[in-house]
């Protein structure tokens, strides 16, 4: 517009506006004559082509049509060829148009012919292509008529050639068409003449407004200012025509294509270009954003058409050289890859509290992905929980990856002395990853195994990088990354990754570390607070399984605590929960079965003293913090008495036990349920079971019969499977131990397990004996007799003494304090059990006799001459019992 204005302002630039207007009209009307003479010209020459075309197609059909006729081979091989065809001939050349119509013979001689006179005279021209079965037309110049003709063979069904057939239209009838025609040519053009000097002087008019009255000056400045701009940009630009010809290309094309020179006005196909390349010059489809390899560079193709909605067709093609885009996408690639390895190895490693199961994380997680092999060491003090001190050099290679089998890494479980001098000590004197980036030439790796390194060199390996596991300032151990030669050497680049990978694998690492520490420290502790072994006694033959979960220590313990009169109580329980509160827990309890056991309590009123105290322990706990509250104990109570065989039993909240007897019978004694202990202040009910000599009782924790995925009557089902095993019973109870956890026993315990299998053992009656004592001092004597005698017949003699004075005192008391009716019995086990029993509930008390006193002594000598006594309450009164260790000898078969 301002150029416009500038032209308003200065009256001589709108003639020189008109000037070029006028040059231009006259040069457009020139142009038009010629291209209306061209196109008349044209015009003629093409009415002349399409009337010769049309010609020879029509020559070609009725040629073809004869040859074809049903009859024709027939007639050809009849004696009188042309009486029988002449007249078909002629009826076919008017009914199709042509001139003429002649069947020959394959020399050429004329069968039938428009001009009778030719027939019999052989056909000019060479008939060659016609014999050799080939149908053509021709432009034919000769006698009788210049014409255009086609000959056409007329074959047998087997293929050979029997004759021929020509027809043909003369040259004079078809320049008779185009001089019809002519007018009409002229008329057009005429027409045409006058429509295109409209046109121009229309164009001139336009131009004249569209131009604001630019000057060839002008013009050319214009023009100039295009070229440069077309070839100053950094793309590429090309236009190739409709017929695959270029016809421009600025600079940068000619670079990023490499064209030659003079490439303007050749086809895309021969300008050297790629097969590709050239196809997608030349294909005249749109392309938006293509990314094609041209060479060595990666450009981006536009492709967009000149005429897109018809017209003489064209495209112009951009050209964009991506090559850097490329090599920064393929590095944002890298980096989005690595992103994901880290969330991955966050997902992944670190799943488990074990520290051998973290570095094996790490290692899957880093092949082949990043790695082709990976070895993690770690120092020997992280795998037993410990926190290393000083200068360790000592490590245990705990994971082993690879893509593929390898000899040259030691396996896991090798223990490795850093080397100095090597990339892991330097790695783990300064904490950061060393990089090797091509072992061939690398030196200081080798020092640490040198055969292993010629053989890791054999077996492809060229890159390493080693990489401290480092947590909290700590150094765990050390993870070192191999590539092999099938893949890219390690990259200064990979150095900040690797050392995120290991931080985050340390960090679970040391996690681990630290719960292995916490849990070797609570296993400790719950293995103190069980027994170490279990006490020996002519009662049971005892033995038992104890696992700790996987995940934690828990609260499961057990106990075999001996009683008085040849009787052992067997006890299992259950604290809930896991950690050290649970298995301190688990300690105070067992402290308490053995303090209210000492007492010689029954079943039923010692778990309702447990009850009570794990009541008073959760009000005491809760007022102090609630998280260590017992959330839950269960226990079941035992006791044996070897003398009769008989079990007494009751539980609060525990499964019950198993029972195998000597006849390989398995069932589950009915022994009422009763509560959890601290659930409530129901009371505990007793069972009482009479078992044989030999049969197995086993007592077990919930841990052992119940399974994610396993509910509790089948694992009370398996049990019993198991335990049916033929000759199971008659195998110690330590093999027995073993198949019931071979058949139960979860690969990975998410609880602890306890397990404890007694067997009985019941006293001969001979080594029992029992006396009733009226309540009369006199009657001592007679006792003190019979249990000399007995003494005698058991070898015992050496105890006889003791025996009568203990015996004397306990049954004077009896006499003087108790209440009627009195009973004395002797049991020989695995020592000499005393027992005198009265029917009164008063306790007798141990005190220190004065000088001067008369009475108060009794007690007090039963206890220097005893091992141990005590008193127990039955149902009906009382015990008081007295035990001897054996000097001699028992006899043989004192138990069966």
């Amino acid at each position: 517009m301002e150029l416009f204005r500038r032209f308003e302002l200065h009256p001589a630039r709108w003639g020189l506006r008109r000037s070029v207007a006028a040059q231009v009209f006259g040069l457009q009307v020139v142009l038009v004559v010629l291209l209306v003479v061209a196109a008349t010209v044209a015009l003629v020459l093409q009415s002349r082509s399409d009337s010769e075309r049309d010609a020879r197609n029509r020559s070609l059909a009725a040629a073809e049509s004869f040859a074809h006729a049903p009859g024709l081979v027939e007639a050809l091989q009849s004696p009188d060829p042309t009486a029988e065809l002449q007249s078909l001939a002629e009826g076919a050349r008017r009914g199709s148009n042509v001139d003429f119509i002649a069947v020959m013979s394959t020399e050429g001689i004329r069968y039938t012919d428009s001009v009778p006179e030719l027939i019999g005279e052989r056909a000019e021209g060479d008939l060659g292509r016609a014999v050799a079965g080939e149908s053509f037309t021709e432009v034919y110049k000769g006698d009788p008529n210049d014409a255009v003709r086609a000959i056409v063979p007329v074959t047998e069904s087997n293929g050979s050639v029997v004759g021929l057939v020509g027809a043909g239209i003369k040259i004079g009838n078809v320049a008779d068409v185009l001089d019809r025609q002519m007018p009409l040519l002229f008329g057009v053009t005429a027409a045409a003449l006058a429509v295109a000097t409209a046109g121009a002087a229309v164009v001139s008019s336009r131009l004249r407004r569209q131009t604001h009255g630019l000057g060839p000056a002008e013009m050319t400045r214009m023009y100039e200012h295009n070229e440069a701009v077309l070839h100053a940009v950094r793309e590429g630009v090309i236009i190739v025509g409709a017929d695959g010809v270029l016809l421009m290309a600025n600079d940068e094309a000619r670079r990023l294509l490499d064209l030659p020179a003079g490439a303007e006005q050749r086809p895309v196909q021969d300008l050297g270009l790629a097969p590709e390349t050239a196809a997608l010059l030349a294909r005249g489809t749109a392309v938006t954003d293509a990314v094609h390899l041209a060479g060595d560079r990666l450009l981006a193709v536009n492709v967009r058409l000149t005429e897109p909605h018809g017209g003489i067709g064209g495209s112009v093609v951009t050209l964009r050289d991506s090559t850097e885009l490329r090599a920064l996408a393929g590095r944002a690639e890298v980096a989005r890859e690595r992103l994901k390895l880290l969330y991955d190895a966050g997902l992944q490693v670190g799943t488990t509290l074990d520290v051998v199961r973290t570095a094996e994380e790490l290692a899957e997680v880093a092949v082949p992905r990043f790695a082709g092999f990976v070895t993690v060491e770690l120092l020997v003090p992280v795998l037993q929980g410990e926190e290393p001190v000083g200068t360790a050099r000592r490590m245990r290679r705990t994971a082993v990856r690879g893509t593929r089998e390898i000899s040259a890494l030691d396996p896991a479980g090798t223990l490795i002395d850093v080397a100095p001098g090597t990339p892991m000590a330097a790695g783990l004197d300064s904490g950061r990853a060393v990089l090797e980036a091509d072992l061939t030439i690398a030196q200081g790796w080798r020092a640490q195994d040198p055969p292993g390194a010629q053989s890791a060199l054999e077996d492809g390996f060229r890159s390493l990088l080693t990489v401290p596991l480092t947590a909290r300032g700590i150094v765990l151990g050390m993870v070192n990354f191999w590539r092999a030669e099938e893949s890219d050497p390690f990259e200064t680049e990979d150095l900040s990754f690797a050392e995120e990978l290991a931080m985050r694998a340390a960090l679970s690492i040391d996690n681990a570390r630290r719960f292995t520490r916490e849990h070797t420290t609570a296993v400790t502790l719950q293995r103190s607070l069980l027994p170490h072994t279990l006490p020996q006694n002519g009662a049971l033959e005892v033995d038992h399984r104890y696992v700790p979960a996987q995940a934690g220590v828990g609260g499961d313990w057990f106990d075999v605590i001996p009683l008085p009169g040849a009787r052992v109580a067997l006890v299992i329980g259950d604290v809930v929960g896991h950690g050290l509160h649970a298995a301190v827990t688990m300690g105070r309890l067992r402290t308490a079965v053995h303090n209210f056991s000492s007492l010689d309590l029954p079943p039923d009123e010692l778990l309702g003293h447990l009850n009570d105290l794990v009541t008073a322990m959760d009000e005491v706990d809760a007022a102090e913090d609630e998280s260590r509250q017992v959330t839950g104990a269960t226990c079941l109570y035992a006791v044996y008495e070897s003398a009769s065989g008989h079990c007494t039993l009751a539980r609060a909240g525990h499964p019950g036990p198993a029972l195998a007897r000597p006849d390989g019978s398995v069932d589950f004694p009915d022994v009422p349920a009763g509560p959890p202990l601290g659930a409530g202040n129901m009371p505990f009910e007793v069972s009482e079971l009479l078992l044989p000599a030999g049969s197995s009782l086993v007592l077990y924790t919930d841990g052992l019969i119940e399974e994610r995925g396993r509910d509790i009557d089948e694992g009370m089902e398996l049990l019993r499977h198991a335990l049916r095993e033929p000759a199971l019973g008659q195998r110690p109870p330590r093999e027995m131990c073993q198949a019931v956890f071979d058949a139960l026993a979860p690969s990975r315990g998410q609880d602890d397990i306890a397990l404890l299998v007694a067997r009985t053992r019941v006293l001969d009656s001979d080594r029992v004996a029992h006396w009733s004592v009226e309540s009369d001092p006199a009657a001592v004597a007679a006792v003190r007799s019979d249990v000399t005698r007995r003494l005698a017949v058991w070898g015992l003699d050496e105890l006889a003494f003791t025996t009568e004075l203990i015996l004397s005192e306990l049954i004077t008391n009896a006499i003087r304090y108790g209440a009627a009716p009195i009973g004395v019995r002797l049991l020989l086990s695995d020592v000499l059990v005393c027992e005198v029993s009265d029917a009164s509930s008063t306790s007798p008390h141990l005190r220190r006799a004065a000088t001067l006193d008369e009475g108060g002594r009794g007690l007090f000598l039963v206890a220097q001459f005893a091992e141990r006594w005590g008193t127990r309450y039955i149902a009906d009164g009382k015990i008081i019992w007295a035990e001897q260790p054996l000097v001699v000898p028992a006899m043989a078969g004192t138990t069966r």
